[in-house]
């Protein structure tokens, strides 16, 4: 039970509510929360953008290269739309159980699915189920699987960033306590201390940050014309800023007593992205440039 006002409460968690309603004889209430408006508008916009690089042939080859094209059209984007959005739910909600909850598969399996209202979601378990997404859809639709996830790449942290910022509406996910002048205080927190708002630092690092330099690569240096590139510095770059965020929120609780407070979940879950990142750009850089 929430005993801490918290220092911002200018916007309610839950941006409506439709009902109570009675409905086949049982009361019935909707309620539209911001965390789930967050990977609406994440997909839907990460989409319109997946689109429009996919309409700029000349972002996918060297400066100067000859009629240069995308190498997937607007109805492949249409498709993998669906597929990222069943990606994100599914392997968000299974990675945040088997990383974060694992008791639960046997205790109660049912909760898997019906505990999904009451939070509980995995970045790295969402990655996981895009990436399976990326691989189905690439082999559908005969696109090579890293000129896409490139693409993918460059739209992923406006996504991140807005669920970030749910996370801090929610006032979840907080840090740890401090003395120092942004601190906050969070309804959720039974000691009532100040605290890192961790959520900002990630949806800055993880969102903001990490959006400008995929972007900049991506339109003034034709990064999309290596392919890997793009992929690999997501992968190495929000794995670096989870880590270093991770130094100041809150140990997970779960984390055997004598690694609490030295390494989290997430530090463990984000070495392997910098590790695979790290490869992937080596890769991109010793081939040459696709020219078409």
């Amino acid at each position: 039970m929430a005993i801490c006002p918290p220092s911002f409460d200018l916007i309610d968690p839950i941006l409506f509510t439709l009902g109570p309603v009675d409905l086949f004889g049982r009361e019935w209430r909707f309620d539209l929360r911001w965390y789930a408006l967050g990977y609406i508008a994440g997909l839907i916009g990460g989409w319109r953008y997946l689109v429009a690089l996919g309409r700029r042939g000349r972002l996918w080859a060297p400066a100067g290269a000859k009629k240069p094209k995308s190498p997937y059209t607007e109805a492949d984007a249409d498709d993998l739309l669906l597929w990222a959005a069943i990606g994100v739910i599914a392997g968000g909600r299974l990675g945040y159980v088997l990383f974060y909850q694992p008791d639960a598969i046997f205790e109660r399996p049912l909760w898997i699915i019906t505990g999904i209202t009451e939070g509980g979601m995995s970045f790295h378990g969402g990655l996981i189920g895009v990436a399976l997404a990326l691989l189905f859809t690439a082999r559908a639709r005969k696109i090579p699987l890293f000129r896409v996830a490139d693409a993918v790449a460059v739209v992923a942290p406006i996504g991140i960033f807005l669920v970030r910022m749910a996370n801090f509406i929610n006032g979840e996910l907080w840090g740890r306590a401090t003395d120092l002048p942004w601190a906050m205080t969070f309804a959720s927190d039974p000691l009532c201390l100040p605290r890192h708002p961790s959520q900002l630092y990630e949806a800055a690092l993880e969102g903001v940050v990490l959006f400008i330099i995929l972007n900049v690569m991506t339109w003034r240096h034709h990064s999309l014309a290596r392919p890997g590139l793009n992929t690999g510095v997501f992968l190495a770059g929000y794995g670096v800023f989870r880590a270093l965020v991770e130094l100041v929120r809150e140990p997970d609780a779960h984390m055997p007593e004598a690694l609490q407070g030295y390494i989290t979940m997430g530090m463990l879950l984000s070495l392997p992205m910098i590790i695979a990142g790290a490869w992937l750009i080596r890769q991109a850089l010793k081939a040459p440039p696709v020219k078409a």
